[in-house]
């Protein structure tokens, strides 16, 4: 499976963004998905995850009700709608497949390449 995350960029403090991740070459619902953040200096840590049919999502404490994770299988994407953004949410932010329920990142098979977000305060 190959993941392609888009959609980072610069936005100031309260703004929102929506990063996609695009897979390819498997079969998408087979794979339950996640995204994970990666600021400078820190370990990769789970932001939010989808099961494969869609039905069941989490989301890390701090983004809880800020983030929405919704994903398309017709369309092989998993979005991620970010809404009050903060300054620590600044990181480089990576979509992952993975075959078990986990907010573990090694237990996820696949990565995207990662996608900046940049919050200014």
């Amino acid at each position: 499976v190959q993941l392609q995350a888009s959609g980072g960029g610069l936005v100031q403090a309260g703004g929102s963004l929506r990063l996609s991740c695009a897979a390819s070459g498997g079969i998408f619902r087979n794979w339950d998905m996640g995204w994970f953040r990666q600021a400078p200096g820190k370990e990769r840590e789970f932001v939010s995850r989808i099961d494969w049919k869609g039905g069941t999502t989490s989301y890390e404490s701090s983004v809880k009700d800020r983030f929405t994770i919704t994903r398309d299988n017709a369309k092989n994407t998993v979005d991620l709608q970010m809404n009050s953004l903060k300054p620590e949410d600044t990181a480089v932010y990576y979509c992952g497949a993975s075959r078990v329920w986990s907010i573990v990142s090694s237990d996820y098979d696949f990565w995207g390449q990662g996608t900046l977000v940049t919050v200014s305060s």
